[in-house]
């Protein structure tokens, strides 16, 4: 069985994601253990346990997004834990509002969509996600966006000249994902929010 680009990206991200998740939990525990005995205590260890629950939590957010997906069921419960995890420590709030469970294909989507929202708040803001009747919304807002036209013309299948960094990557994967999953993506915006759906 052969493997296309999109897929392959999809199984690089996977593997990274879990060859890393276990080290990050084990200096977790760690950093746990030294807490109980006393043995460290103080900003130090407060600024490195931070760090560790933001890597962790980046980590399951990009399992997710960048990982392979599929008509694999997710539980409401585990997509909120990894929304709440990234919440704490970065300068966007996520909502994940569907009160059922949902396929790994459209968590990614949703996910991917909120990567790219992401790059639309410099200043932080809300990403919330919403789904009704098989239908996504996820809606980024803020006190001021940032949208590159150019760039976002990719995600619902325009022709665009910009050019994919590895900060943008989640521009030229969301609408592959997408056409895997049979959906188009659709994008509305005004002064103060930007919305997708697919």
């Amino acid at each position: 069985m052969g493997v296309d680009n999109a897929n392959l990206a999809a199984l690089v991200g996977s593997r990274i994601c879990h060859d890393l998740i276990s080290p990050v939990g084990a200096i977790n525990n760690g950093l746990e253990l030294l807490g109980m005995a006393g043995s460290m205590s103080g900003p130090e260890l407060e600024l490195i346990s931070d760090s560790v629950a933001n890597a962790n939590a980046r980590i399951r957010f990009f399992r997710i997004a960048f990982g392979a997906a599929g008509d694999q069921q997710m539980g409401r419960a585990e997509v909120v834990s990894v929304l709440e995890d990234i919440s704490k420590s970065g300068r966007i709030k996520y909502q994940w509002s569907p009160l059922e469970g949902c396929t790994r294909s459209e968590a990614r989507l949703a996910l991917l969509s909120a990567l790219c929202l992401e790059s639309a708040l410099p200043y932080g803001g809300t990403v919330k996600i919403f789904c009704a009747d098989g239908k996504w919304t996820v809606m980024g807002e803020g006190s001021k966006l940032n949208v590159d036209d150019e760039l976002w013309a990719r995600v619902s299948g325009g022709n665009s000249n910009a050019e994919i960094t590895p900060a943008l990557v989640q521009f030229a994967l969301l609408p592959e994902a997408a056409k895997e999953a049979n959906r188009t993506v659709w994008l509305e915006q005004n002064l103060e929010k930007i919305t997708l759906q697919f």
